[in-house]
């Protein structure tokens, strides 16, 4: 019995002593995009509309000097709450954006189909209620999209019918592992607009992880293909890396871009109550397959609230949109992003070892390739006039003169 315990003891250890010795991976920075240099102590979380047709609301509060950029954050589909998003929330509320979260979708209860129309009614309204607030203050100079999953087909929808003072076009789209995208009206997912309408000063930047970066590849690569009227120039695909060089390793998958946080749970931030209903109104409501999750989707809001904030967080996903935003903003184009080598920096783990980059690249897009540049045309005959009747030729005549 003693030689057992004995045994188990001693394999316990062993296996506890390389995660003891394991490097560990680099920590939020101090400063900087994606740093935790937070001049706002404080989020202040709220909602516009209602709790079946409305849209949560984050800002700092402080009393800033200058309006707010505005991020409007598209879930994927089944992860309407913002819990699920909240470190991402909470970073870039204290980083003194304004962002929108619309719930475009009632689990169980709405389509697909009708996602693209209820966020274009969600992001009007609460911009409309919000250009009053003198703490709100929206910028609709400044405003980006992020998008997770099925939110990147979306956002783009409404991107591509964003146009106005009521509804400005975003300067950013910026998508995590894109998904969700129907192929035909009778097929689960969102069905896509003309995406030629998206404005073509639009920058867009597309994101997926190496652990299942497949069907996040051809979605990316259908959705800058569909937004034709967006010069190649403006469009950049990235790619996420994992590494398991120390411990805790970094897990690129669907769901990292998740960073749960219960400070920003639904149910701490109030919606009004539905009115009620007219009973002499007819119920039109119809049940319908799609509006159930489905096992995968169930799976992935599940994985998201499980997925820790870590270095991807911190480094892939917060510092590369806010550089991004930042680039957007300033009407620069993808290429200002490719030549800063900070853009897909991810640090070094604690015994020095580098971990893993973040891939940048112009996409490959049949009809929407970039041309190359083309280097001065080479002259044949370089010579200058003076040494010209040197040569063979220049000798004989020398010798018949």
């Amino acid at each position: 019995m003693r030689r057992s315990l004995y045994a188990f003891v001693l394999l316990g250890s062993c296996l506890a002593a390389p995660m003891a010795f394991a490097a560990t991976p680099p920590k939020q920075p101090e400063k900087g995009p994606g740093g935790g240099d937070y001049k706002i102590t404080e989020v202040i979380k709220t909602g516009v509309g209602t709790v079946s047709s409305g849209s949560y609301v984050f800002y700092g509060n402080d009393t800033p000097a200058g309006p707010r950029p505005v991020v409007v954050f598209f879930h994927s589909w089944g992860a309407v709450n913002p819990a699920l998003y909240g470190g991402f929330i909470d970073h870039l509320a204290r980083k003194g954006y304004l962002v929108l979260f619309p719930r475009f979708q009632e689990v169980n209860r709405s389509r697909p189909a009708d996602a693209p129309e209820r966020a274009d009614n969600l992001i009007r309204e609460a911009l409309a209620q919000l250009g009053s607030d003198q703490n709100a203050r929206p910028d609709l100079t400044r405003v980006a999209y992020i998008g997770h999953s099925a939110g990147v087909p979306l956002a783009l929808n409404v991107a591509a019918k964003a146009e106005g003072p009521a509804m400005p076009a975003p300067k950013l789209v910026f998508g995590f592992m894109p998904g969700g995208i129907a192929s035909s009206e009778k097929e689960r997912g969102i069905m896509l607009r003309d995406l030629s309408t998206v404005d073509p000063s639009t920058l867009i930047v597309m994101m997926s992880g190496d652990r299942e970066h497949l069907p996040s590849d051809r979605a990316s690569r259908r959705l800058f293909s569909e937004t034709s009227g967006v010069p190649i120039s403006r469009k950049l695909f990235m790619r996420a890396s994992s590494d398991d060089h120390g411990y805790p390793p970094l897990t690129a998958t669907l769901a990292s871009p998740g960073s749960p946080k219960p400070d920003y749970d639904a149910s701490v931030i109030k919606l009004q109550p539905d009115p009620p209903r007219d009973p002499k109104q007819r119920n039109t409501w119809k049940w319908s397959a799609d509006m159930a999750l489905s096992g995968p989707q169930t799976i992935l809001t599940q994985q998201i609230g499980n997925n820790g904030t870590d270095t991807l967080d911190y480094l892939a996903y917060w510092r590369t949109f806010e550089m991004a935003a930042e680039a957007a903003f300033a009407g620069k184009d993808a290429s200002a992003l490719q030549r800063d080598p900070k853009f897909i920096d991810m640090g070094n783990w604690s015994d020095g070892w580098p971990v893993r980059r973040l891939s940048a690249q112009t996409p490959k897009v049949e009809g929407q390739e970039k041309p190359e540049e083309q280097g001065p045309r080479r002259r044949l005959n370089m010579a200058p006039p003076e040494t010209k009747e040197g040569g063979l030729n220049g000798f004989i005549r020398q010798l018949r003169s």
